[in-house]
């Protein structure tokens, strides 16, 4: 992993593979997840000919873990940093849960110059469920807007249930070997920030292609927000895996490369 210095001093890490002369992809891992969770990706983005750019944002893998102060316009901000420390245009971003919506908070503050294409996987722009969008987390509503994420990521009782996952599941525990899966106060202030924006307003003025992924057993959501975020785009578009669960390119990741290369290829 290469080192950066963000521009408020936190130490970033990205892993660079690939040729150096291909179009960038950058990849985001979700909360709490490394960039290594990308592993099933990045080989076949590679053999494609991509300059395949794997991040650790503050908080994730083997970057710093501020203790606080961390938002989701920070991490907008850290990926202003890296996409200007490297000189990317013509990028690919493509993020992973709450690095979907990092995506939607640098182009809040940044625009979309810099951009070829964007890809979100299995994360709604909107998690708390209001009459005009009902395609947020379960369970979570203006009764609880402040409550719901105070301790934990709360257990909806959907998606296919871990002994039913099998290859899935063996999937995932590797991908996610060595977490920590502990909230720290900071990373509650994170996970309440992330639960209450809206990127809905964001996405209508995003002018380049984009696709939304989604998990069709997704633990968090349901599949609809895919098609229903895809139509709030200029040039937007959505698919669903079946048998795929949240972690939609770490469970399927043949099915969901296949996808993410098909939508590269045409935009």
């Amino acid at each position: 992993m290469t080192a950066l210095t963000t521009s408020d001093g936190v130490r970033i890490d990205y892993q660079e593979s690939g040729d150096a002369t291909g179009r960038p992809v950058v990849l985001l891992a979700g909360f709490k997840a490394a960039a290594t969770t990308w592993s099933a990706q990045v080989p076949a983005l590679v053999q494609h000919g991509y300059r395949v750019i794997s991040v650790d944002l503050r908080g994730h893998g083997a970057a710093e873990h501020p203790e606080s102060g961390v938002d989701m316009k920070r991490r907008g901000a850290d990926l202003h940093d890296l996409l200007d420390a490297l000189d990317l245009t013509d990028v690919a971003l493509v993020g992973g849960s709450m690095g979907g919506n990092t995506i939607w908070a640098y182009i809040a503050d940044n625009g979309d110059e810099r951009l070829r294409s964007v890809a979100i996987v299995d994360q709604t722009p909107k998690m708390l469920n209001t009459a005009d969008w009902p395609h947020g987390f379960y369970g979570y509503d203006e009764s609880n807007r402040d409550s719901f994420f105070a301790e934990r990521i709360p257990d909806t009782g959907r998606g296919t249930p871990i002994w039913r996952r099998g290859r899935r599941l063996v999937r995932l525990l590797r991908a996610m070997r060595g977490a920590d899966h502990a909230l720290s106060t900071g990373e509650l202030a994170l996970l309440h920030d992330h639960a209450i924006a809206d990127w809905r307003p964001v996405i209508a003025k995003t002018t380049v292609p984009t696709i939304f992924i989604a998990g069709a057993d997704s633990e968090f959501w349901p599949s609809s927000h895919a098609a229903a975020a895809a139509s709030l785009a200029p040039r937007g578009e959505s698919s669903v895996i079946r048998h795929d669960g949240h972690a939609a390119n770490i469970e399927q990741p043949r099915a969901f490369n296949t996808g993410l290369l098909a939508f590269l290829a045409r935009t």
